[in-house]
């Protein structure tokens, strides 16, 4: 891996080599902005040469070894993960685990072993026996509208699930969910998707941070982008922070303007 941007004068030149990175390393380059008490939502995306977001209905196709690498060094820094019940289903999402190489920086920065999984359900048509709900390490949230069904709720509450209400009616709003989650503490968010969700956060004007693995692939088919969502009235204008490359693989890291 190397990096290819920002290049600095005060940078060492071994950060411009091809070669290996510690873990330590990337979660310097990927840490989160200090201070602040509200939400810093971040998302997580891979992206075919032609803007595929996945290949058969999964994104792991598009992935590689140091996507992969990315993809666990964000998740250990995050304080909560978010995603939408659609891609819990398609992934099998499991509990995040709690990581050795981790624990001395997360219990330094307060949190705890592991993030918290937030899954966005408007209908909360979940699999409550699966690992994700019977074996987390930390409670895992599922934020839904108000109008969420009452036996839904007792089942998810009943598996061990935190219920939160982000929304009225049968839809969760995109701005409540990440201020409720702020409310508890979890400010260092990470979106991993789907689509659907991440377009959701992008018209909200939520959306502080893109994390985009640039797969050296073109896919072809009708696979939706890294956000399907409404359309913005303006394009948001997104800022290049760094890039790091390796085996032709582009990992692209925006922030909001």
């Amino acid at each position: 891996m190397r990096r290819l941007f920002p290049l600095s004068p005060e940078s060492s030149p071994s950060a411009y080599e091809d070669r290996e990175w510690s873990l330590d390393e990337l979660a310097d380059a990927y840490a989160y902005p200090a201070g602040g008490s509200g939400g810093w939502l971040r998302a997580n995306m891979v992206s075919s040469l032609d803007g595929a977001a996945h290949h058969g209905g999964r994104s792991q196709p598009l992935s590689s070894a140091a996507d992969m690498r990315i993809f666990g060094v964000l998740r250990a820094l995050a304080d909560a993960i978010v995603v939408g019940a659609e891609t819990v289903r398609q992934e099998g999402y499991r509990p995040a685990r709690a990581r050795e190489a981790f624990a001395a920086r997360r219990a330094a920065a307060g949190q705890a072993p592991a993030p918290v999984i937030a899954v966005i359900s408007a209908s909360l048509d979940l699999d409550f026996t699966a690992p994700l709900f019977t074996a987390p390490l930390v409670r895992t949230l599922l934020l839904t509208g108000d109008g969420a069904v009452p036996e839904r709720i007792a089942a998810a509450r009943a598996a061990g699930a935190e219920v939160v209400i982000a929304g009225a009616g049968n839809r969760v709003d995109p701005a409540r969910a990440v201020a409720e989650l702020a409310e508890r503490g979890l400010t260092r968010l990470l979106t991993e998707g789907g689509p659907k969700l991440l377009g959701q956060f992008a018209s909200a004007g939520v959306l502080d941070e893109v994390c985009l693995s640039l797969a050296p692939l073109v896919a072809s088919g009708d696979a939706s982008r890294i956000t399907n969502g409404p359309v913005l009235v303006e394009p948001e204008r997104f800022a290049l922070a760094s890039v790091l490359e390796e085996s032709g693989f582009l990992f692209t890291r925006y922030r909001r303007a």
